[in-house]
């Protein structure tokens, strides 16, 4: 119901297909005890809400909705002279491409606000904290992957000259590496099998690609990253600097109990959201892959609550195989490749 609110709360405000969308920029700022909002250029508060009054937040693609309880309103009295106390919800809508990374932090600093309140409270149950608190899990949990390095290290680099007639498409599908990696950059999905990528013999599915003559695509969103490969249509050669990596990714957790949650959430095998600085994510977990693999055991064809039951009773060293969702899909013929 809450997700229908908030959806309703889009449609709302949402402006029609084909008309420009009044928007503001804004400041957003999460802590322990507040949620508030600035208007970036004149600085005044938009909004300032207890994180206490928050009651639902969603993220519905690139969009953000955050629910807030009103102060209790008195109505007036009905037939029998009864006076009713109403909460009253306002619905604050935001645009944003980290909207589901907002969404995260803002739960996490619902979780490190509650355990405050447990220690301010005087409540020692150690069960209850160490099952909140795993730090000692987190600490046996190594960086699976190695990915800083890998970037880092220029030795790992690869420089590729691609020849091309002028107004040739590259030939490229290229997509996210994923929500949680250590760089975030773009992967290298698909080649046109007579475009100038392919012909040149030198780059791969699943290499992830640093900068395209010069310009760095490290952080950037996915249609500035697109943006800039179209824009070498007009030049006969092309330069990729280039991580060879390959298209699978494997992923290693330690999980010691059932009770320490692995902090992401799973739908139809794809990773939907993670945990920012859990064991997940240090495992090499990223949201948005399609899981392949649980503990040397194929899940692309198992039903969703096959595979949420594989991960909640797993324990010890969890392995498990993932690609980005788009290169499986291209891959098994779900979607068709759009060349740039």
């Amino acid at each position: 119901m809450r997700m229908m609110q908030a959806q309703e709360a889009v449609g709302r405000i949402k402006a029609p297909e084909g008309e420009n969308q009044p928007s503001t920029d804004v400041d957003l700022f999460v802590s322990t005890e507040k949620i508030m909002v600035l208007n970036t250029d004149l600085q005044e508060i938009m909004m300032d809400h207890s994180l206490r009054t928050i009651s639902y937040i969603a993220d519905i693609g690139d969009i953000l909705v955050i629910m807030a309880r009103r102060r209790l309103i008195t109505s007036p009295d009905d037939v029998l002279g009864r006076r009713r106390r109403q909460a009253k919800i306002l619905c604050h809508v935001f645009e944003s491409d980290e909207a589901q990374l907002i969404a995260q932090s803002i739960g996490q600093a619902f979780q490190v606000a509650y355990l405050e309140f447990l220690k301010a409270n005087g409540i020692e149950d150690p069960g209850l904290l160490k099952e909140m608190d795993y730090q000692d899990v987190l600490n046996q949990q190594e960086i699976y992957g190695e990915e800083l390095n890998l970037f880092a290290n220029k030795d790992f680099h690869k420089e590729v000259i691609v020849p091309k007639s002028k107004n040739e498409p590259l030939g490229v599908v290229i997509v996210e590496s994923g929500w949680g990696s250590m760089v975030p950059t773009v992967v290298l999905a698909n080649m046109l099998p007579t475009g100038p990528a392919a012909r040149c013999g030198q780059l791969n599915i699943g290499d992830q690609i640093i900068s395209i003559n010069g310009i760095s695509l490290v952080g950037l969103p996915l249609s500035a990253c697109q943006t800039y490969i179209k824009a070498s249509r007009s030049q006969t050669v092309v330069k990729l600097t280039v991580v060879p990596c390959p298209p699978v990714v494997e992923v290693l957790i330690k999980r010691p109990d059932v009770k320490y949650q692995l902090g992401f959430s799973v739908q139809n095998g794809v990773i939907c959201s993670l945990l920012r600085g859990g064991i997940a994510e240090r495992g090499g977990v990223r949201v948005g892959h399609r899981i392949i693999e649980i503990n040397n055991q194929s899940v692309v064809a198992v039903p969703h609550e096959k595979i949420v039951t594989l991960l909640a009773s797993s324990v010890g060293e969890i392995h498990m195989k993932t690609m980005p969702t788009s290169i499986f899909r291209l891959l098994t013929g779900q979607d068709v490749p759009h060349y740039l």
